[in-house]
């Protein structure tokens, strides 16, 4: 079924892995040990394959690449697989995030180990499944299937309130998700096939698109999340384990923004360009509350997940101006997101491991105990913020570029957003690092050891290098953004000529 493709076996390789670690018998730490080593040489050998798949990736056409297609339901509905620009990316920032996952993991979680490392391998494999599949029903199941790992990780690993906060994730992504399936099905019928690269070139009728835009809505804008939909965030970050958050605001924020990219806007153009105003007016509204709601948080981890829905915000932002600037700094926030957001979920499990406390009101005076920590704080910090030098400048910038262009009073009241975000990052980093060490443990505290070094240590210097060469991750987009915004703009002129014709 799966063939021997480069795509398939980043799939297939995280459940191999993660099959080993469950024949694995006992529960001596000599089996624990085999277990965190065979979660993380997976993950690694993961990453290795995806490297090789973007060596073999041309980065100067926007077509499909790296194409397998095998009979699955019906000659109409096949196991297709394949990437392009906009799908590339994110599966090497999955496969990147990874190992940094086990490793944050290490010591800190202690009880049913083979099934957590379990739930990360088989999650790996279900969002590399939602980015790189091809045909309408493969791509549902796998964002779906995503669901149930990382509820098991929330509801068994995570904090006191650790129930409500799985099931409150769970039911608010399944319920948008089902208003998809609806809009999927409908699709079909239209247009007789569930093949993604041929739905692209289907032109939906204009009162269609409406109704399946909206439908679509409804699952990507919880996925981001949107204002006012993303109340469920906070608390799954708040009570997953770290490695969880990593991966939450990493990855699993992003299948909404690459939704937005796959099926909305090349599929729906009409109504994209209809609803545009309110996608405006919602993101300029998550930039500007969330940042608010952030600066009143007193625990760390909530208040970066409050700050991850304004940062989403500027990708929504982006996406629906249809201009270049716009679509490349949506992209490249949502990858300078997973590496900035995810770093500083691991500087939050930095200092947890060592007090057991995400107040902020506990911390004080790092600086003089941690310093190498502080500096990767304030490195992660200042990303936050959108410092010039550090990647997130990059991505704010082009969306807000874009977003004047589009409208400049979107541009302008979401400029404010970048104001904020200064405010509460920079009041966070205060109170941790700086001030008085008020509690006696912290006096004690010891600063980063060589694990979290090596886990901190290669996301620092991409924050610092594509901050200054972004390049890269602008050219690995570029044809795609090109033709998105040709094809996108060839529609919506034809049916205003339709239109012009009627009247």
């Amino acid at each position: 079924m799966f063939g021997f493709g480069i795509l398939s076996g980043l799939l297939i390789l995280p459940l191999v892995g993660a099959a080993f670690i469950l024949s694995l018998r006992g529960d001596g730490e000599a089996v624990r040990s085999n277990v965190r080593w065979a979660a993380l040489a997976t993950t690694v050998i993961t990453f290795l394959v995806s490297l090789v798949a973007w060596a073999r990736f041309d980065l100067s056409t926007s077509e499909f690449q790296l194409v397998e297609s095998h009979s699955w339901l019906t000659e109409t509905i096949r196991f297709k697989l394949g990437v392009d620009g906009f799908s590339l990316p994110f599966v090497i920032l999955t496969t990147f995030l990874m190992p940094f996952c086990i490793l944050a993991s290490w010591e800190s979680i202690e009880h049913r180990l083979k099934e957590y490392f379990v739930a990360f391998l088989v999650l790996e494999s279900m969002v590399i499944g939602v980015f790189t599949a091809l045909d309408l029903f493969l791509f549902y199941v796998f964002f779906e299937a995503g669901l149930i790992p990382m509820f098991l990780i929330i509801g068994i690993w995570g904090g006191k309130r650790r129930i409500y906060a799985a099931f409150k994730f769970f039911l608010y992504t399944l319920l948008g998700s089902l208003l998809m399936l609806v809009a999927m099905i409908a699709m079909y019928w239209d247009a007789g096939t569930s093949d993604i690269v041929r739905l692209m070139t289907h032109k939906f009728a204009p009162h269609l698109q409406t109704w399946l835009f909206l439908a679509f809505f409804a699952s990507f804008a919880v996925k981001m999340p949107m204002w006012p939909v993303h109340t469920w965030l906070p608390d799954a970050h708040v009570e997953a384990p770290t490695a969880g958050s990593v991966i939450l605001a990493g990855i699993l924020l992003k299948m909404g923004g690459y939704g937005f990219l796959r099926f909305s806007l090349p599929m729906f153009p009409d109504a994209s360009a209809y609803f545009a105003p309110l996608i405006y007016s919602l993101s300029v509204i998550a930039i500007i509350y969330t940042s608010l709601v952030a600066l009143m948080q007193e625990d760390m981890k909530k208040l970066i997940a409050y700050s991850s829905v304004a940062h989403m915000g500027f990708v929504t932002m982006g996406l629906f101006t249809l201009t270049a600037q716009g679509i490349q700094g949506a992209m490249f926030v949502m990858i300078s997101h997973g590496l900035v957001s995810g770093a500083l979920f691991l500087c939050v499990g930095v200092i947890y491991d060592r007090m057991h406390t995400r107040d902020i009101a506990a911390y004080g005076g790092l600086v003089d105990r941690m310093p190498m920590y502080a500096v990767a704080f304030l490195v992660f910090t200042m990303a936050n913020v959108g410092l010039p030098g550090t990647s997130s400048f990059v991505g704010e910038f082009l969306s807000l570029a874009g977003a004047f262009r589009a409208n400049p009073w979107v541009a302008f009241f979401a400029t404010t957003g970048v104001i904020l975000s200064a405010a509460y990052a920079l009041w966070l980093y205060r109170r941790v690092v700086y001030g008085e060490m008020s509690r006696p443990e912290l006096r004690s505290i010891a600063d980063l050891n060589p694990r979290e070094i090596a886990t901190l240590a290669p996301l620092l210097l991409l924050v610092i290098y594509y901050g200054f060469q972004p390049q890269p991750i602008l050219d690995a987009f570029a044809a795609s953004t090109d033709h998105l915004i040709s094809t996108t703009q060839a529609a919506l002129s034809a049916t205003k000529t339709v239109a012009l014709g009627v009247k």
